[in-house]
């Protein structure tokens, strides 16, 4: 029935009333007849009410819970967090009237039977506040559960009437009959110590100063509080999920590089064992996730060459991309980097280092893919009955077949690319790259991350979706547990600060990871390729401090800018050849990269994002910003020159508050990337960044003795 207005004093210009346009009575409809027709409507209501709704009514709680947080989309989607985060959620929970009400968090593992319980607090204005630890990886239901606490609420009231000097003797024997009501729920010694309450106040009726002092008693009515009436409560719905990473997940160094480009002879492809010998000096630059390109056997119909030709020379290794030959597919190595026993052991030697081998899945099928032979509906057909390749137009990947999601065959499909990963987090894999699910069926993503992550919880998959943002987003929401972000093309100051506020600061923060990296096999970004070395420093500053996760495409570090003219792409890629690479040759910033990691490492304020803080700072070419702990403990001051062709200067603003530092008070600087240490005095300062030195400071910041 739709809502009708219950004023009658609601008049027009002329003081008649008005007609009622969401009623659709002829006579309120039109006005008609002596009787204003809202007094019709109501009467009508009247009738409905008797017959509908007296009985909801009289059944619904007095209580309301509302604005709960964290809430994504009213529960169709989780939140995330960190093992170790300790999660707190709050809510508005009210009724009528002054009784007492009293909340809990009830939160359990998914598929735990019993929920646990933690009493919230009120912090103010109706808001109710609690927390419980996250101890372990996995899935987490929680909810709002509220009650009135009627004995309270009763003693209250009594009080009030005593501190008065009113008689309360009909108060106490309200209060016993209520406090007996209680005695059902109660058990062990609670039931013995009640029953000896009940008792001391039946027989011969005490006295009322008697009688008050046990009614009352504190300890009286918290006896009462452990046991409030279950149709007292009520429950929020729908249940909220919280999935719960490893560290990983939030805080993480990226290095990418393709393996067979590690070794030192140009005409063929470096095995895995090469690749071991690397990884002591990406281990010495503080990355903690090695990740590799497809490392499959590769395709030869269609192979591309050098330079993404069309044509591939008998020794041209094609682009790894392209997957499945005769020699296997996607649960199979390509045999000029080894056997799988060869990449065990390099696994092996990456954990040993303290580094985690990342994959990257790929859904492409080369035209020799043994699947397109097995199983021919899983692809897309011409009416020839020939295969479709992958198009974008006016791109043509001929090399590559897509795979149909929703044909005949689509829940085998679905199937086999579960077991594919499941292959490899059985080979000591626990992290993924995924490559352009935006172009794959969302219902598929929700299906498959959901059952690998009830598989292994500590799987990590981040999502490589250069697409729009509300697909990113969403895809963020359906299980990725990282996301590569617009980073890549944020370069003004007005640019990052937007971007990064809506990160740290928006809903965002609750499910979507950025992951910032600063380049990739197919992003030579455009300020790369024409900055210099200084724009490799600084985006490699704006990289590692901005974001807790962050990666670059190995090159970086050798500030690598040749690109094919007028497009992202890096001239003569690795994608298409084999390369060998000087990684120490002149002009590198390893120890730019390393001492970045360690600061990241060293100092918790870079471990998060949402305690980023951009701080005031003249002009448009400084962008300066403030990362701290929420507790204060640890704080860096970092500033960035935007240009990495000419040296600016800016009055900057410190937050002193945050700082914990007087207004007046002196305090020491010290320059965590050279090294320099002043003093200084007051918020307001200047700087001055040459990027032909270095872009950028971090700042750590402690009062002095003055």
């Amino acid at each position: 029935m739709a809502d009708v207005p219950f004023s009658t004093n609601t008049r027009t210009r002329d003081g008649s009333l008005p007609p009622d346009p969401t009623c659709s009575h002829p006579r309120a409809a039109a006005g008609s007849g002596t009787q204003p027709a809202s007094i019709e409507v109501r009467a009508e209501f009247q009738t409905e009410f008797q017959t509908e709704d007296r009985n909801t009514l009289q059944s619904a709680s007095p209580l309301v819970i509302e604005h709960l947080w964290p809430e994504l989309n009213g529960g169709r989607h989780p939140v995330k967090r960190e093992v170790g985060d300790t999660f707190t959620v709050w809510a508005d929970v009210f009724r009528d009237g002054h009784d007492v009400i009293a909340a809990a968090l009830l939160f359990r593992e998914f598929d735990a039977p019993a929920w646990h319980q933690v009493v919230l607090q009120p912090i103010g204005n109706d808001r109710w506040s609690g927390s419980f630890p996250l101890a372990h990886a996995g899935r987490y239901r929680y909810t709002i559960e509220a009650w009135t606490e009627a004995f309270e609420s009763w003693r209250g009231d009594t009080l009030r009437k005593q501190a008065a000097a009113q008689n309360i003797d009909s108060e106490l024997l309200e209060g016993r009959a209520l406090l007996a009501s209680y005695l059902p729920r109660t058990s062990g010694i609670d039931h013995t110590r009640l029953s000896s309450l009940l008792n001391a106040l039946a027989g011969e009726v005490p006295a009322t100063a008697a009688r008050a002092a046990i009614l009352l008693d504190p300890a009286t009515a918290a006896l009462a509080a452990r046991y409030p009436d279950p149709a007292s409560k009520l429950r929020y719905a729908p249940e909220m999920e919280v999935v719960v990473d490893r560290v990983r997940a939030r805080f993480s160094a990226w290095y990418e590089f393709f393996p067979r480009s590690q070794g030192t002879d140009p005409t063929r492809s470096a095995t895995f064992l090469e690749c071991e010998a690397r990884l002591p000096e990406i281990q010495a630059m503080g990355f903690d996730v090695v990740y590799l390109p497809p490392i499959h056997p590769i395709g030869v119909t269609k192979r591309k060459g050098p330079d993404n030709s069309l044509v591939a020379g008998p020794q041209d290794p094609g682009s790894p991309y392209a997957i499945g030959s005769a020699l296997g597919g996607h649960d199979a190595i390509e045999p000029g980097l080894g056997t799988l026993d060869d990449f065990d052991h390099f696994v092996a030697a990456a954990r040993a280092h303290g580094m985690e081998v990342a994959l990257d899945f790929a859904i492409n099928c080369s035209p020799d893919h043994p699947w397109v032979r097995q199983h021919p509906e899983w692809f897309f057909h011409r009416p020839d009955g020939s295969i479709k390749y992958a198009e974008n137009p006016p791109k043509r990947y001929e090399d590559i077949y897509p795979l149909n999601f929703h044909g005949a065959g689509a829940e085998a499909l679905w199937e086999e690319l579960r077991r594919v990963l499941s292959f490899w987090m059985g080979h000591g894999v626990h992290i993924f790259r995924v490559d352009n699910p935006h172009t794959k069926p969302l219902p598929f993503w929700h299906w498959l991350l959901t059952r690998l992550k009830a598989e292994c919880p500590e799987a990590i998959f981040l999502s490589e979706a250069f697409t729009r943002p509300k697909v990113m987003k969403y895809l963020a929401k359906i299980g990725f547990s990282q996301s590569y972000t617009y980073f890549t093309w944020r370069n003004t100051k007005a640019e990052l600060i937007e971007y990064l506020n809506e990160l740290a600061h928006g809903e965002t923060r609750e499910y979507f990871r950025p992951n910032f990296f600063t380049n990739t096999p197919d992003i030579l970004p455009e300020i790369l390729q024409h900055g210099g070395r200084a724009a490799f420093q600084m985006r490699a500053v704006l990289a590692a401090t901005l974001a807790p996760s962050y990666g670059v495409y190995s090159g970086f570090e050798l500030c690598e800018a040749a690109a094919v003219p007028g497009s992202e792409e890096y001239l003569h890629s690795e994608k298409y050849q084999y390369k060998v690479w000087d990684w120490d040759r002149p002009g590198h910033i390893k120890e730019l990269l390393t001492r970045l990691n360690r600061l990241r490492r060293e100092n918790a304020a870079l471990q998060r994002l949402e305690t980023l803080r951009f701080l005031p700072a003249s002009g448009d070419n400084i962008l300066f910003f403030l990362k701290r702990t929420e507790d204060g403990s640890n704080a860096l001051l970092i500033a960035v020159n935007l240009d990495p062709h000419h040296a600016h200067e800016a009055d900057i603003e410190l937050p002193l508050e945050a700082l914990g530092l007087g207004e007046q008070q002196e305090y020491a600087v010290a320059e965590q990337l050279h090294g320099w240490e002043t003093r200084w005095r007051g918020r307001h300062q200047r700087l001055r960044l040459d990027p032909a030195e270095m872009p950028a400071v971090v700042l750590r910041v402690t009062p002095t003795g003055g």
